[in-house]
């Protein structure tokens, strides 16, 4: 693989807790542009993985590179936000009194310190970045409507559209379907691929119908390590997948 076609590498990475070992020499290459779709038991990993990314948790060894050399086990969180780098929770964190534009304009990235907030007039530039994020999100026609109004799906959306106002590179979206319904889930499929169009996506998630309509390279997690990785098809054929994650 060309080191200039590798947007994250994760090279050995060891965390122990307590004793308990969460990630055991992990490795994994992302490319840039990538989707990739990680799936495994639940104490597989997946979620201290995306910690060390983002810098929440540093790892006993190994290495963590983004970009061809930046060492992410080096910066803290608000540095590795800045590079380009952001992170979707399962729970969706959304500023619920105030209408879905007006949480975007507060995410978008420059200068939303707390006096500017929402007294500034936003510029021309920035309404046409709202429109834009608007409608790859679906959310056009919610605009004025409270964040805390809105269905369950789509405040997943309006979270991933704050994340994509930060301009990330690379987005780490956790479990984003679960609580939605067959027709959110649908559409949440269609929002990732299209954000994948300009950037660089790893979903963490437990739905395998979802996993399977991203259409992306799975890597399969457990205990702390790949287990299985290649195609929906493939991972879902390893008989070592089938025994510690789909059988049960």
């Amino acid at each position: 693989m060309n080191p200039g076609d590798t947007l994250l590498y994760l090279d050995g990475v060891t965390v122990t807790f307590d004793g308990f070992r969460a990630l055991n020499a992990l490795s994994l290459y992302l490319e840039k542009g990538e989707m990739r779709a990680v799936i495994g038991p639940n104490g597989a990993g997946k979620t201290t993985m995306m910690d060390v990314i983002t810098g929440k948790t540093r790892p006993d060894s190994g290495r963590v590179v983004f970009d061809a050399n930046i060492d992410l086990t080096k910066r803290d969180e608000p540095d590795i936000a800045a590079m380009g780098i952001g992170r979707k929770f399962q729970k969706p964190t959304v500023f619920e009194p105030h209408t879905v534009w007006d949480n975007l304009l507060l995410a978008l990235a420059g200068d939303r310190r707390p006096r500017f907030s929402l007294w500034a007039r936003e510029t021309a530039e920035e309404r046409d970045r709202i429109e834009a994020i608007l409608q790859t999100t679906r959310l056009t026609e919610q605009r004025h409507r409270r964040a805390g109004d809105l269905s369950h799906g789509q405040k997943q959306w309006l979270e991933i559209g704050m994340l994509l106002a930060q301009e990330p590179q690379l987005l780490l979206v956790d479990e984003p379907v679960a609580g939605m319904t067959d027709a959110e889930t649908e559409q949440t499929a269609e929002l990732l691929r299209e954000i994948n169009k300009t950037r660089s996506v790893v979903v963490v998630e437990h739905d395998m119908a979802f996993v399977r309509a991203l259409d992306v390279k799975v890597t399969v997690l457990h205990e702390g390590s790949v287990l299985s990785e290649g195609s929906i098809d493939f991972v879902s054929e390893d008989p070592r997948v089938i025994e510690v994650y789909l059988g049960r």
